[in-house]
């Protein structure tokens, strides 16, 4: 497995927030998941370019909604994971709980 089989920190930040809001999953709800979550305040900019990132690598897809009157006739972008996103999600995560496993904290 090469370094491109694994996400990146924010990558796997914006992946959780994916799972988490399922079909609900846009860039104003991936944010607000984010902050509530983790108190990181992040630009919807930041998570568009994850995602940018993340589509480019086949991770995740997007699809335009429809346009609403609350939005000013602006459309939502809802992104979704992919199976090779969700490859890469599980394998990443999986590194994580691996290199954790029977760590003892030590004035850390």
């Amino acid at each position: 497995m090469g370094k491109g089989d694994y996400l990146g920190e924010f990558e796997l930040i914006v992946m959780y927030a994916l799972v988490r809001l399922g079909s609900n999953a846009y860039g104003m709800t991936i944010r607000a998941d984010i902050e509530d979550r983790i108190e990181r305040n992040v630009s919807v900019g930041a998570i568009y370019t994850t995602l940018d990132r993340l589509e480019k690598k086949g991770y995740v897809s997007s699809r335009v909604g429809e346009a609403t009157p609350e939005r000013g006739g602006r459309a939502k972008k809802y992104f979704k994971i992919e199976a090779p996103g969700e490859l890469a999600f599980n394998r990443t995560r999986l590194a994580f709980v691996r290199m954790s496993d029977g760590l003892v904290w030590e004035g850390v």
